[in-house]
């Protein structure tokens, strides 16, 4: 009897910590004072980024050979490991349902791995679409882990033009402004 009991409690019990966990993910998440979405945003969307930081050996602003940067490529998932939609150059997210936001970097602030790409306060530039993405206007980067360019001896005339795909995962906090 308390085993039937217990079963019958079960299905409960798994929506409640389907929703603890949803709510958990939908907050805000504690960042230094610089990656603070602004006052009167809400946070409307979380989602793990997991693909490459694409890097090219090339001359930099002094002439020397260096890697910069050339764009993200990256899956976005939500909670559940579903994939919501794509990271890419710009930078740019598109989430499935046709929403999609370009950004720039306003505030970067070094990873606590010190092998991550640093954190960052995105302000969106343009939208494009309806959805989920239609009135975000602000992007936190955070949780980084991995995506740091290789290293300045690997870029020498021989690698001159050469991508290196280096992985890298995060997180993406999205925000709109509160209705």
């Amino acid at each position: 009897m308390i085993a039937r009991r217990f079963r019958s409690l079960l299905p409960g019990l798994a929506s409640l910590v389907v929703i603890a966990a949803t709510a958990y993910a939908q907050s805000r998440p504690e960042v230094p004072d610089a990656l603070q979405a602004p006052a009167g945003e809400q946070l409307v969307l979380v989602a793990h980024a997991s693909g490459s930081q694409i890097y090219v050996c090339g001359a930099g602003s002094d002439g020397k050979l260096q890697w910069t940067l050339k764009a993200p490529e990256a899956e976005l998932r939500d909670a559940q490991g579903t994939v919501i939609g794509h990271h890419s150059a710009g930078p740019s997210w598109r989430h499935k349902d046709g929403s999609a936001v370009t950004g720039k970097a306003l505030a970067k602030v070094a990873s606590p791995d010190p092998d991550s790409i640093p954190w960052l306060l995105v302000g969106v530039v343009s939208h494009d679409g309806a959805g989920v993405l239609a009135r975000v206007t602000s992007i936190q980067r955070i949780h980084t882990r991995g995506g740091q360019p290789p290293s300045a001896d690997k870029c020498g005339a021989a690698q001159q033009n050469v991508e290196s795909w280096i992985p890298y995962t995060a997180d993406y906090y999205f925000y709109a402004p509160a209705p």
